[in-house]
């Protein structure tokens, strides 16, 4: 690979290697600030032209790497960091063996986490990038990593994907050097990824104990309603990439996440709404 990056995000190590240098100059300005990962590495990623000659003739990136989906349309070069960041999520998604991945966000306070899921639109990464910066830490916006033997949290804080108007509302309050490039068009529309504060970063090295999970709804009228266990956990049996692959210890890591986290539906019209439904329900939970 001509050019390369070496990550750590929580704990997991990954290697990226470009045939462009633009992706991964890219890469190391958007992760400024994290560990780099040792000369192993758990996943390696490759971007690589999809033809010989769409290196320079109309570039186009085919993800490569330790593990593929053949049938992946490539991208634009001008979309290289999305590359990059799919890629990523791709490995562990189709690698990951140590950890219980839940297609989830997660914020800590005073050592317990909330874990937010739901479906695309349900507003998983805007919540929890503005939580991250309203007093709680974030600890990841794509994976909740969850530890089959102890049942802890680990952090996984990669730069968080805003899409379409969430831009917006993070450029409002997020100083600017800590935003990636703004990509237009890519697969799921306007997208521009947002650095976790300095704390964040320190401190992914610590977990917490999952308290609540949390099943958002944007667009609707406020309401509050408990999500009982076996519906929380199929609900979480759906949002596991590695949940069957994980067999007997994936369902008894996550039988023991409902048993002892209770599971909540919000649906709400705005962030103020959402912001306070959560501070209220956390803090009933922590009587």
């Amino acid at each position: 690979m001509r050019h390369e990056v070496r990550l750590r995000v929580g704990p997991v190590t990954f290697r990226v290697g470009s045939a462009w240098r633009g992706p991964v100059r890219a890469l190391r300005r958007l992760y400024e600030g994290y560990p780099e990962a040792g000369d192993v590495a758990d996943y390696t990623v490759r971007l690589e032209p999809a033809k010989p000659w769409r290196r320079w003739l109309r570039p186009s990136v085919r993800i490569e790497g330790d593990y593929v989906l053949p049938d992946a349309a490539p991208l634009p070069l001008a979309h290289g960091l999305v590359a990059a960041e799919m890629a990523m999520n791709l490995q562990m998604a189709l690698g990951e063996r140590r950890f219980l991945l839940l297609h989830a966000a997660s914020v800590e306070k005073d050592g317990r986490a909330l874990i937010i899921t739901g479906e695309s639109g349900a507003g998983k990464s805007t919540l929890s990038a503005m939580l991250g910066e309203r007093g709680w830490r974030f600890m990841g916006d794509e994976f909740a990593l969850l530890d089959p033997d102890s049942g802890m949290l680990h952090p996984f804080p990669r730069p968080i994907s805003l899409k379409n108007e969430a831009i917006a509302a993070m450029e409002a309050e997020v100083a600017p050097e800590r935003f990636g490039p703004v990509m237009e068009n890519t697969p799921k529309g306007r997208i521009r990824h947002m650095r976790p504060r300095a704390e964040a970063l320190a401190r992914m090295s610590e977990q917490a104990r999952p308290a609540m999970v949390l099943f958002p709804r944007f667009g609707f009228a406020r309401e509050v309603r408990p999500v009982g266990p076996a519906e929380a956990f199929m609900r979480l049996t759906q949002a596991s990439t590695n949940y069957v692959a994980m067999a007997a210890r994936g369902f008894d890591a996550l039988t023991g996440l409902v048993q002892t986290c209770p599971g909540v539906a919000i649906d709400y019209p705005d962030a103020a709404t959402a912001f306070e439904l959560i501070e209220t329900l956390w803090a009933e939970a922590g009587r």
